[in-house]
């Protein structure tokens, strides 16, 4: 008898069950022989926030808990949405679906090397080649239609103002020293005013960051080769999608964040000073 998908009430308590795949592997497997695969040895991916199983080197079974139903939501919608609009290659859905509450997606696995494993011995060229690229992906992307995107939850207004409110106690939560959290309050006042609005929303990945994308080499050359991971998606301002690898990327250094900008059709409101 196969086993029941069960419910939870808070992430901790399903990280805890996830780490016993007795419990859930065999549902996974049984929701890709109902869809007449017969997967070699299933691979289990042990981060992120889903179940996901490799089911041989072709295919992906993600599946998602009830509480992550909008991951879910994003995942799908972006998928459809932009298939054929990018130049960089994103997975394919097969067959989706729902076992006891939980809806699942069978996708394509996209060959190449997870960033996170490659990007730290890239040579200093190669890092502003990839950077130019991530640029150039995240302005693709941004010109896509927004399809039923536009009705991601939370809205963009919704979105920064819970960012702002929670701002402060998340810091003090993961230890910032008080000397950076004071004056903490007129940062976050600037920030309501600053953070634009009511400019016309894009797709947001909101994570162009190394764990979400493919890297390949052809001679001694880098390249982006795949994008995935699309459950954060939302729409909003397009400067938005700049942070993740302005901040996890480039360090700071002045040639890679211009690497990342060359590469986008972003640009900064206002001229530098001459």
């Amino acid at each position: 008898m196969i086993a029941i998908l069960p419910s939870f009430e808070d992430f901790e308590t399903f990280r805890i069950w996830r780490a016993d795949q007795s419990g859930w592997l065999p549902v996974a497997l049984d929701i890709a022989h109902s869809h007449g695969l017969k997967p070699a040895p299933p691979h289990v991916f042990t981060t992120g926030t889903n179940l996901v199983i490799g089911l041989g080197d072709e295919l992906i079974l993600k599946i998602f808990p009830p509480m992550h139903r909008g991951q879910y939501s994003s995942e799908r919608s972006s998928l459809v949405q932009l298939r054929g609009r990018l130049s960089l290659p994103i997975p394919e859905i097969l067959f989706e679906g729902e076992r006891d509450g939980w809806p699942y997606l069978v996708i394509t696995r996209l060959p190449g090397i997870v960033g996170s494993d490659v990007w730290p011995m890239l040579p200093e060229d190669q890092k502003e080649r990839v950077l130019t690229q991530i640029g150039a992906t995240i302005a693709e992307v941004q010109r896509a239609p927004l399809g039923e995107l536009s009705r991601i939850e939370p809205g963009w207004c919704d979105f920064i103002a819970g960012q702002i409110d929670g701002c402060c106690a998340r810091h003090t939560r993961l230890g910032l020293p008080q000397k950076f959290l004071d004056g903490f309050d007129d940062i976050l006042r600037d920030a309501a005013t600053l953070i634009p609005m009511s400019e016309p929303h894009v797709i947001l990945i909101g994570e162009y960051i190394p764990e979400n994308f493919l890297l390949s080499r052809q001679r001694n050359k880098w390249d982006l080769s795949g994008l995935f991971d699309f459950g954060d998606v939302m729409t909003g301002f397009g400067e938005y999608d700049l942070l993740g690898p302005s901040a996890f990327m480039t360090s700071g250094m002045t040639r890679r964040v211009r690497s990342l900008f060359d590469g986008s059709d972003i640009r900064p409101p206002i001229s530098p000073r001459t």
